[in-house]
């Protein structure tokens, strides 16, 4: 507790009998508490306990939410946010799908409650999600060898796998792709999961390393759990071709590794839901066992709802019900139980053929509009640069993200000097880009693609 002992001139603020030696008391070294201050004919002794959080150091910013946070305070009006990936309208505004807007209706029109859900989640929710993910009739859904259980978005799912290989799987390493998505290093460092990266990104050509890929999973150690974006590949929109993904699936199974794939995008990559999961569904007709974690915060743009799934994919229905129990284990002392409002949702608009093709349109729509986008990119750049420069590689890009091949300084001049703002990787988010910016994109491109080394 702060003590303070006060004289004023002849006015006192203290008993009379208190001695100018017990004022002395702070400045004596002998309480190391107390620091003496003092001001003309004033006198204060301040007790100052250090903190308890003391060793605590200052957080680095995120590097993509940071980007969001530097936007919103640039005044330049021909600013663009193309840092996170969140669909916007081609004015630029986030967009709430129609058919999340039937789905909240009938659930204000059923007088849904909010009371908690189990451990596991939205019983309709996890039977819809595992269906988009495998196909309604595939022979693991028939035989109940997936453990699925409703998780919070990608994220969320992520990290409780992680943990169930932390807890299973002792020593066992994830091999990710270099570059990943920012925060799958984050989950298994949080989750104490050793990781390693397999080589992906190619910046010689700006696509895929595929041999590259290929020899890191073949000298990855016997059993390691090799992480695979589904499609849409963030942050560079390399995927493989259905001939390469049967390589990969050859490689991970003569190796006796673990598939892992995060689907953070199916249906918005190319409109078409099964086209996204045919990756997966190639691993389930091979009796592979492996992990999905899927995401809804893109495809329904339900991304403060926190929606998605883990699948475990088992080799038997005795296994997967083993499994399920181990992740509800988990996610009881980490959030207890998941949120219901994303999930029903996600259920009412799966479950209704109505609402089913409507999404199913309003994917194709969002899909269609960051094609077109990045179709006119291409086109501008095109016809504005004359170096002969070969930009093709956008239009083998897929999903909401482009790869630019910028470097970091060509990155910053994005930013300071064309109020583009983007991650330092060089990665741009056509979803947050409109037909009428296309050309603006283009010059800063071009300028800082030619003038910054």
């Amino acid at each position: 507790m702060a003590s303070s002992m006060l004289s004023l001139g002849s006015t006192s603020l203290l008993p009379r009998e208190i001695s100018k030696d017990k004022l002395k008391l702070g400045t004596s070294g002998s309480n190391p508490f107390l620091k003496a201050k003092s001001f003309s004919r004033v006198t204060m002794a301040v007790a100052v306990t250090p903190s308890r959080f003391e060793g605590i150091t200052m957080a680095p910013p995120d590097p993509i939410l940071g980007v969001s946070e530097a936007f919103k305070a640039d005044t330049n009006e021909m600013k663009l946010n193309l840092g996170v990936g969140a669909y916007r309208t081609e004015e630029l505004q986030p967009y709430v799908l129609n058919v999340v807007k039937k789905a909240e209706n009938l659930m204000l029109e059923r007088g849904d409650n909010k009371e908690y859900l189990p451990i596991e989640g939205l019983a309709a929710f996890n039977k819809a999600t595992a269906e988009l993910l495998f196909g309604a009739g595939h022979p693991v859904i028939k035989e109940q060898r997936v453990a699925t259980i409703q998780g919070l978005s990608g994220t969320g799912s992520l990290r409780v796998a992680a943990a169930l290989i932390e807890r299973y799987f002792p020593g066992a390493k994830v091999v990710i792709s270099s570059p990943t998505w920012g925060n799958h290093k984050n989950i298994f460092n949080d989750a104490k999961v050793p990781w390693s990266e397999y080589r992906y990104y190619d910046p010689k050509t700006i696509g895929l390393d595929f041999e590259g890929m290929i020899a890191d999973i073949k000298d990855a150690p016997e059993g390691s759990f090799i992480l695979l974006h589904g499609c849409a590949h963030n942050p560079t929109g390399i995927d493989p071709t259905p001939e390469q993904w049967v390589k990969i699936a050859d490689v991970i199974q003569e190796k006796n590794h673990i598939p892992f794939f995060d689907v953070a995008y199916q249906g918005f990559a190319s409109g078409s839901l099964d086209e996204d999961a045919a990756s997966v569904r190639l691993f389930a007709e091979r009796g592979m066992e492996f992990f999905v974690a899927q995401s809804y915060s893109k495809n329904l743009g339900l991304y403060a709802e926190r929606i998605g799934a883990i699948n475990v994919v088992c080799s038997s229905a005795d296994a997967a019900t083993r499994v399920k129990s181990q992740l509800k284990r988990i996610a009881r002392p980490m959030y207890s139980n998941p949120p219901v409002h994303g999930a029903r949702i996600v259920a009412n608009v799966v479950g209704d053929p109505t609402m089913f093709g409507e999404w199913k349109a309003e994917m194709e729509m969002m899909a269609g509009r960051i094609k077109t986008v990045r179709q006119e990119l291409y086109d501008s750049l095109v016809s504005k640069d004359k170096s002969g420069k070969d930009w093709s590689f956008i239009l083998k890009q897929i999903g909401m993200f482009s790869f630019t091949g910028l470097n970091k300084a060509q990155s910053d001049n994005m930013t300071n000097k064309w109020h583009v703002y983007m991650t330092k990787d060089g990665r741009i988010s056509l979803a947050g880009l409109s037909m009428a910016k296309c050309e603006y994109l283009a010059d800063a491109i071009i300028d800082s693609y030619h003038n910054v080394s």
